[in-house]
């Protein structure tokens, strides 16, 4: 029986009409011709039917009718060259287990993340989802619907894949200890992001650990602009030692000291987190930390096939795969 709020086990489309107030044929219109809805009508719908469970019951009884072969893939911003391995790590397990991807760029939008993967739900057997920005409790609704991995990020009781950040943090501020850099600052990334809050709590683990002073500079987009716009705050600071958040902000970071004609690595050694293609391209190259990208997509796959297939049950412990540090030119011994 539904209760008088209609949030019982069996709600229905006519449970989340009387709540929202609207009639059961503007709450089919809501999800199935979402155009002919009111874009506030339709919102007071969707968080209703997700108040009452009604959304994720009904994707749940179709994914039990039929069988998609179709995997879907989110990612924070489909430009951030981290993605472009990802991708074809998952493509190339998904094509082998006869499964298609599908991809979602939520343009580090949180709202257009979460607006996506509703609409997006009732079409897929399987979901990845790469440094997402919705809460625990929205990614674990999620994953009541259907197989869900996320990557880059741990979530309690979901199956994640995450690079193993302290060490790499930890290998970078060694390395750039062994030049004799004894202030250490970390360039953050978006404040929303599980990544960026675990790479500041491995630099201050490793302050304390290795002996070194920690600074704290950010946050700023995770984009070339963003690490060029952080360069003048560096050089105001006088900063010697960065670590940034990922590539794209060491490559913002080093262009935009060099427009203020501070030399990379003879004035400023930079780190980056990633080893995008671009890392090893640019003039100093790049030294930075970095992961198998290719691999993370390819185990996320291949963990969703095997479980839609029955040969694996859920795991609730996140996987850590290795990193490693590359160095190149653009680190150097303190002056």
């Amino acid at each position: 029986m539904v209760n008088e709020a209609g949030t019982g086990s069996d709600a229905t489309i006519y449970d989340v009409a009387r709540v929202a107030g609207v009639s059961p044929s503007t709450v089919s219109r809501a999800f199935s011709r979402p155009g002919r809805v009111s874009a506030q009508t339709a919102e007071r719908i969707r968080q209703v039917a997700e108040e009452l469970g009604y959304r994720s019951r009904e994707v749940t009884r179709a994914a039990a009718k039929t069988t998609t072969k179709v995997l879907g893939l989110a990612v924070a911003d489909i430009t951030n060259p981290f993605n472009f391995r990802v991708i074809r790590g998952c493509q190339a397990a998904a094509a082998e287990a006869g499964f298609v991807v599908t991809l979602n760029d939520a343009q580090e939008s949180e709202a257009l993340e979460r607006e996506m993967l509703r609409r997006s739900l009732p079409l897929l057997d399987g979901l990845i989802i790469a440094s997402s920005r919705l809460s625990d409790t929205e990614l674990r609704t999620l994953a009541k619907s259907l197989p869900v991995v996320i990557l880059n990020r741990r979530v309690s009781g979901l199956h994640c894949i995450v690079p193993d950040m302290a060490h790499g943090v930890r290998k970078a501020a060694e390395h750039l200890l062994a030049l004799g850099h004894r202030n250490i600052t970390y360039l953050a990334g978006p404040e929303a992001s599980w990544a960026d809050g675990m790479r500041w709590r491995a630099v201050r683990e490793s302050a304390r650990e290795l002996g070194f002073t920690e600074h704290r500079v950010g946050p700023f987009a995770p984009t070339l602009q963003g690490g060029r716009g952080a360069a003048e705050v560096i050089a105001a600071r006088r900063l010697k030692a960065v670590v940034c958040f990922n590539d794209l902000m060491a490559i913002g970071l080093m262009q935009g000291l060099a427009e203020r004609g501070i030399k990379v690595p003879d004035q400023v050694s930079v780190v980056g987190f990633d080893n995008i293609f671009a890392s090893a391209l640019v003039t100093p190259g790049l030294t930075t930390v970095a992961a198998p990208l290719t691999m993370l997509g390819d185990s996320a796959v291949r963990y969703v096939t095997a479980t839609l297939t029955g040969h694996k049950s859920p795991e609730t412990c996140p996987v850590l795969v290795p990193v490693r540090l590359i160095v190149r030119q653009s680190t150097a011994p303190a002056s």
